[in-house]
């Protein structure tokens, strides 16, 4: 008799640990799973029956054909052919909005957010705005994009499977496509002509480097004749500074160097820059007796050059960095690239940077080789938040994934395979085509969302099987029971939209599916049109930073605070309330 209430406990302990963030999502979905099988609500050999799951392939199978359809390279195509239209900020907005959500609509979301960060980013600056203006909006677009169609959205997947086991029927391709997309011109007309006027622009600097200030703590010196220092090595000068300082570049004989061995070697009139803390940079003058080379702050000419140069990216969800520090990664020794800023959620850590740990959504600014910077900080997990350097000549090989995709999709469009099955094959035609390498395959999979999928999964049947459900059903009858059906359904799609803006939009719908079921049998409505509110609620969540992996990517990037986002979230979800709820009525009639 416990168990039901011992459930409820876990779920609010999981909203918790979901809102402080202490741990990644993935690891509290695990934890919370364990938990439940120690106290007995999941029975042993349930515990990993969610890996098992069809969602969890499917899902995968999306992130997997989203990467393919990415690299075509016909997006970059498409935005140079109508750049000219990029003088007016309100079309500026609007197209790239509407693309964003155009994109979302059959691809992972995350994913279409990256490609479109990097083009938003510098068209925006190209045309001396603040990017602030545009990374709200399309973040925003990308979620609308994605409650159009099944695959938009993991939580519209995991819907589609659950009806399934309710009912014995999936929800097709485009069943949420005419409710979806109603939200969805209603939610982006708003953001296109009103939304944007309430972002605060943060982020007004023409240049990457400029948007950390980094000139304000960097210092040029020359060693003289009489410094202690010469004849030392860059390691043993380090050792005896006792200040915060990184040393950035040598200049010797004229020529700059920015990548150095420990072990190099100091010279009379090297010159030196340093970044440090303003209360270090006096102390590292004066234990090398240095002299300064000019009044003037350095510049952010002085960080490149022919064969140098930064660049600003952004740490995405699925990064392999998260967690991990510069130190750790070995940026500077093995990649020969410089951690020259790096900024958290608004606040620039400007101490002991290459200690500090990556984080979903921080920004960094990397220094390294002009030729491979791009690559190596790709490679390293890295989203750059420039212009990607692709041929964007429309290939054979380019259109190919696309079609494979458009093919899966009109299979399961017209139910000849089910998408698990159709999704699967595509991959696979892919990977036997030489149009993906299996290594991408894998890179392409966000790993932590489907292991807190599978992980997550029983415990929402849980719910069930405990009585959890119906316990909570009862106690929402009790209050509601007295009005009509109407009331129950818009009080279903309002608890779950507050539910997503703070916890995992997997978790709420893997809560909120059985007890919207349960009420929807309680009031003798039509189970589909509950089931569609809890989707509609899942994903139209705008009111904290933590809703979506697409709004901490925007974060850092956009300049934006928490409370940022309500600003412009709060007019969307009561958009998003008035629109449904009459939708789903006339589509899904109770």
């Amino acid at each position: 008799m416990y168990q039901p209430y011992l459930l409820i406990a876990l779920l609010i302990l999981a909203m918790i640990l979901f809102i402080v963030e202490y741990w990644r999502y993935d690891v509290v979905g695990l934890l919370i799973l364990i938990i439940a099988v120690f106290v007995g609500i999941v029975p042993f050999n349930q515990a990993f029956a969610g890996f098992s799951n069809p969602a969890v392939v499917t899902v995968a199978c999306v992130m997997i054909l989203t990467k393919a359809v990415s690299q075509s390279g016909l997006l970059d195509y498409l935005i140079r052919k109508i750049e000219f239209l990029f003088k007016n900020t309100f079309i500026h907005v609007g197209t790239l909005t509407v693309i964003t959500a155009v994109l979302s609509s059959f691809m992972n979301n995350v994913g279409a957010l990256a490609l479109m960060m990097p083009i938003a980013i510098q068209t925006f600056i190209k045309n001396g705005k603040s990017p602030s203006l545009v990374l709200m909006p399309i973040a925003f677009g990308s979620v609308f994009g994605g409650v159009t169609t099944l695959i938009g959205t993991p939580p519209n997947i995991l819907i589609s499977y659950y009806r399934e086991k309710i009912t014995g029927d999936y929800f097709n391709m485009f069943d949420y496509t005419p409710v979806g997309i109603l939200i969805a011109l209603a939610g982006i007309l708003f953001i296109i002509f009103f939304g944007w006027r309430l972002i605060p622009v943060r982020r007004s600097a023409a240049k990457a480097e400029d948007l950390f200030q980094i000139s304000d703590y960097m210092i040029e010196v020359k060693v003289p004749e009489d410094s202690p220092f010469v004849g030392k090595t860059v390691e043993e000068m380090q050792k005896k500074i006792e200040a915060e300082f990184e040393l950035i570049a040598i200049t010797r004989n004229g020529k700059k160097q920015f990548s150095f061995p420990n072990k190099k070697y100091i010279h009379i009139d090297d010159v030196l820059i340093f970044e440090a803390p303003h209360e270090s940079l006096e102390k590292v003058v004066k234990a090398g007796k240095f002299k300064l080379v000019g009044d003037k702050p350095i510049s952010s000419a002085e960080l490149s050059s022919k064969e140098i140069a930064i660049m600003e990216a952004v740490v995405p969800p699925d990064s392999d960095a998260i967690g991990r520090s510069a130190k750790m990664m070995k940026l500077r020794s093995r990649y020969a690239l410089n951690l020259l800023a790096l900024s958290r959620k608004g606040i620039s850590f400007r101490q002991n940077l290459n200690d500090i740990r990556f984080a979903s959504g921080d920004v960094v600014l990397l220094q390294g080789n002009v030729e491979t910077l791009q690559e190596t900080i790709v490679s390293l997990g890295f989203l750059p938040l420039v212009e990607r350097g692709i041929d964007v000549e429309v290939t054979r090989k380019r259109i190919l994934p696309i079609a494979i995709f458009f093919i899966a999709i009109v299979l399961v469009t017209l139910q000849v395979l089910p998408i698990e099955i159709a999704f699967t094959a595509a991959v696979l035609v892919l990977i036997l085509a030489n149009l993906m390498s299996p290594r991408m395959m894998y890179q392409s999979i966000d790993w932590p969302v489907l292991l807190f999928l599978a992980t997550f999964i029983p415990v929402g049947e849980a719910l069930q099987s405990t009585g959890a459900a119906k316990i909570i059903t009862d106690g929402f009858m009790s209050i509601s029971g007295q009005y009509s059906p109407i009331f129950a359904l818009t009080a279903i799609l309002i608890v779950t939209m507050l539910l997503s803006d703070f916890m995992n939009n997997v978790a709420t719908v893997l809560v909120m599916a059985p007890i919207a079921v349960r009420i929807a049998e309680s009031s003798h409505a039509n189970v589909d049109t509950f089931l569609m509110a809890v989707a509609i609620g899942a994903s139209c969540s705008f009111l904290t930073p933590i809703a979506y992996h697409n709004y901490t990517m925007v974060m850092g990037p956009g300049g934006y605070k928490f409370f940022d986002y309500p600003r412009l979230g709060l007019p969307l979800e009561l958009i998003t309330v008035c629109v449904a709820v009459p939708a789903l009525l006339w589509i899904w009639p109770l």
